[in-house]
């Protein structure tokens, strides 16, 4: 059983990290939707906000025939990337090889 203060002292070792890793950056993803979705919000989780990102233009992408495909064509991967990066979180904890692998596929890209 996950404790709402075990999740929220890994949040802060995160949040701690003095050379954060992509690693560190995708645990910290899924230490907070794992809070948000047992615990409710984080807000107060951070006594610093939390840094927003966006893309400045959307990249020149060819999309494919899939339905995962078109729905990201049609809404655009500034909107769809947070999803996939909470998704991605999300396997990580729950299927440890899925992940590696697809993490393994990105970057060897």
């Amino acid at each position: 059983m996950i404790r709402e203060e075990d999740l929220r002292e890994a949040i802060a070792e995160c949040e701690g990290a003095r050379s954060p890793t992509a690693s560190t950056c995708v645990k910290l993803a899924a230490y907070y939707a794992i809070l948000n979705q047992k615990f409710g919000s984080h807000e107060e989780t951070s006594s610093s906000p939390s840094p927003q990102y966006s893309f400045a233009a959307e990249p020149d992408i060819i999309f494919g025939d899939s339905e995962f495909s078109q729905v990201v064509e049609e809404k655009g991967i500034s909107k769809c990337f947070p999803v996939i990066d909470e998704m991605m979180g999300a396997l990580e904890m729950l299927i440890p090889k899925l992940y590696n692998a697809t993490m393994r596929k990105l970057e060897d890209l």
